[in-house]
């Protein structure tokens, strides 16, 4: 291969090339481009620009704040659009009960405002306006009836109106929302600072590193040994990512997508560590989970390598138990069909295959009552993310 492969991620960058691929933990006393030149310079000067391939998974995702119409239509197509796009949602609003609704305290990347097929007028009111004057939020995006476009436009400011994301057929219409968000998410990673910086080693687009994973994944049996159904979990330092076939989910939703993914941006080792250990000590099985690994909870509050790879695994755990049927406000994949998990990312350097199948083990008999669990794959050459580059 003529190539060069550079991924950025929260904690480390790996670079990949015909003769090796090599993982480095960054250094955050320096910028993205001076520490991955000062490692990795020689190598770099070898390759032509058009030749260097980057993306980056560095920022952690998205957040987003539904408002919707109904819970059956509006809000689960838009979450589901939200979800598949890489944003994390932070609340979902049900009109009916606007009054009621809590004000967000951080930041939202993005609202999403969806309700009534086209046909339906005077779905909002002043109560929408009064309630969005309070939030605190970076962009807003309307995907709703169009009877409400002239109204929501002439008292939101910066509103971008796509198509509604509800047809007359009540079907699920995403391509117009899903790539907006989509390239949101682009833009959030490739847009910062140090990512703009690479473009002077690469003249190549840079991508986010769950699009080049994804990408992957119908053609992953080609080079590792897994079995439909499968996931793909991908823990990072930011976030944890599950890459999911659509046969998985048991819903009427139809989409043109034969895979898709969530991103689990307070479950990430370094970055949200706090937020991993917070939601591990809110987790009724966790504790079972620390009695069976022959660890106590006093281990969370130190930082050694030791409590690193308890961190990794506790985040194997709490991504199932998000999709599974105990939890019920992501979408809930069908785990017990799945032939196949799959395993990548920096979990890989850090836990041993047995350290990986105990988790997955303990969950299927403790939260799902299987004593059949499916095949533990660990993609420890990153072979899922330099197929996905070369697609």
């Amino acid at each position: 291969m003529s190539k060069m492969y550079i991924d950025i991620g929260s904690t480390y960058f790996k670079v990949f090339t015909q003769d090796s691929i090599n993982h480095y933990f960054r250094n955050f006393e320096t910028s993205i481009y001076d520490d991955l030149t000062s490692k990795c310079n020689d190598t770099i000067q070898k390759y032509d620009s058009s030749d260097i391939h980057i993306c980056s998974s560095a920022n952690g995702g998205l957040s987003t704040l539904i408002i919707g119409i109904t819970q059956s239509f509006s809000l689960k197509y838009a979450s589901n659009i939200a979800y598949n796009s890489g944003i994390n949602i932070i609340d979902t609003v049900l009109y009916s009960k606007i009054d009621e609704a809590i004000i967000p305290s951080d930041l939202i990347d993005v609202v999403i405002i969806v309700g009534g097929i086209d046909s339906v007028k005077e779905v909002f009111d002043q109560k929408l306006i009064d309630y969005l004057e309070k939030v605190n939020y970076s962009n807003i995006v309307y995907v709703g009836a169009c009877s409400q476009t002239e109204f929501l436009s002439s008292n939101i400011d910066n509103l971008v109106v796509l198509p509604n994301i509800i047809t007359n057929k009540l079907q699920m219409n995403e391509d117009e929302l899903k790539q907006y968000l989509t390239n949101l998410y682009n833009q959030d990673i490739v847009g910062k600072e140090d990512i703009k910086q690479l473009y002077e080693i690469t003249s190549n687009q840079i991508y986010s590193t769950p699009y080049i994973v994804n990408k992957s994944l119908p053609y992953i049996h080609t080079k590792v040994d897994v079995v439909d159904p499968y996931i793909v979990i991908d823990i990072g330092g930011a976030t944890t990512d599950i890459h999911y076939s659509k046969d998985l989910v048991d819903d009427n939703i139809l989409t043109q997508n034969e895979y898709d993914r969530l991103v689990f941006k307070k479950l990430g080792v370094y970055k949200s560590r706090d937020s991993l250990v917070f939601t591990a000590k809110n987790n009724e099985f966790v504790y079972e989970l620390l009695a069976h690994l022959n660890k106590t909870e006093n281990i969370l509050e130190t930082k050694s390598d030791e409590a690193t790879q308890l961190l990794m695994q506790l985040s194997i755990f709490l991504v199932l138990y998000k999709v599974s049927h105990m939890h019920q406000k992501y979408l809930n994949l069908k785990l017990s069909g799945l032939n196949s998990i799959v395993l990548t990312g920096g979990i890989t350097k850090v836990l041993s295959y047995e350290q990986i199948e105990d988790i997955v083990t303990f969950f299927y008999k403790k939260i799902l009552n299987f004593e059949i669990y499916p095949k533990v794959v660990v993609d420890d050459d990153y072979t899922i993310w330099t197929l996905g580059m070369n697609i």
